[in-house]
C-alpha cells in the first residue's frame, strides 16, 4: 500500500519535493491553523506548482495521515522499554508518546478537530491502521512481555487507549507550560502500578477481556471496512 504523499516510482527529487511541501504544510497548519490553509498556499511556500502539490497530497488530510503516521513510526522506533512489571513499561511507553509529540504540539491542536472526526483519515480510521497498530503494539508489547510475569494483550490495548485519552488532555491543558498534564502523570505513576493489585480481583481480568472488547466495537473500524 502506498503511503500518503508517496506516489508509485519514488525518486530522490521526488522524495525531496514531498518532503519540502510536506514540512510548508506543517509550518502553515502551525502558523495559520488548519482551515486557513490551502493547498495553493502549501505550493506557494514550497515555490513548486499548483498542480504538482497534487500528486504528493491530493488533500489537507492526506497531510495530516501523513503526520500522524511519521510521528508513529518515530514512537515505535525511539522507544525503549525497561524489563520489569508492566506498570512501570507502561510509563515510560506514555512518556516517550508526549516526548515525540511535544515538538509539534501546537500543529496538532490544529488538527486534533480532523484527526478525531474525520473517518476517512483521522486516528481510528481504517487509512490510519498501519499507523495506530506501531503506537497500540508498544503498548501491548509494553504488557505482555513484562516481566517477571506479563498480562494479557487485551491489558495493552485499554492502555493504549488511556494513553489516547492524556494525550488528549495534554493537547488541550491550557495551563502554564501544561503544568496539569505533569501533574495528571504524576497521580498515574502513583495510580498504575497500584492498579496492577487491581488486576488479581476475582473477575478482573473478565472484565478487561469485555472492556476490550466493547472498545474494539465503539472505536475501532470493522475488518475489511
Amino acid at each position: 500500500m502506498t503511503r500518503p504523499g508517496r506516489p508509485r516510482g519514488r525518486t530522490p527529487q521526488g522524495e525531496s519535493t514531498r518532503q519540502q511541501l510536506y514540512e510548508e504544510a506543517i509550518r502553515q497548519f502551525g502558523a495559520h491553523g488548519y482551515e486557513a490553509t490551502t493547498l495553493r498556499g502549501i505550493a506557494a511556500g514550497a515555490e513548486v506548482s499548483p498542480g504538482l502539490i497534487y500528486r504528493y497530497f491530493p488533500s489537507k488530510l492526506a497531510v495530516v495521515l501523513a503526520l500522524y503516521e511519521d510521528l508513529s513510526a518515530a514512537f515505535a522506533e525511539e522507544v525503549a522499554l525497561p524489563e520489569g512489571p508492566w506498570a512501570p513499561r507502561f510509563l515510560v511507553a506514555l512518556q516517550g508518546s508526549l516526548g515525540v509529540l511535544r515538538p509539534h504540539r501546537e500543529v496538532l491542536v490544529e488538527v486534533l478537530p480532523v484527526l478525531l472526526s474525520d473517518r476517512s483519515h483521522g486516528l481510528l480510521s481504517e487509512a490510519a491502521t498501519g499507523a495506530r497498530e506501531q503506537v497500540r503494539g508498544v503498548f501491548v508489547a509494553a504488557v505482555v512481555e513484562a516481566s517477571p510475569s506479563g498480562g494479557t494483550a487485551a491489558l495493552g490495548r485499554l492502555l493504549y487507549l488511556l494513553h489516547l485519552n492524556v494525550l488528549l488532555w495534554w493537547i488541550l491543558d491550557r495551563s502554564e507550560g501544561q503544568r496539569a498534564t505533569e501533574g495528571l502523570l504524576a497521580l498515574l505513576a502513583r495510580f498504575v502500578p497500584a492498579a496492577n493489585m487491581l488486576l488479581w480481583l476475582p473477575g478482573a481480568q473478565a472484565l478487561l477481556e469485555e472492556l476490550d472488547a466493547l472498545a474494539e466495537q465503539a472505536l475501532m473500524p470493522p475488518s475489511g471496512a
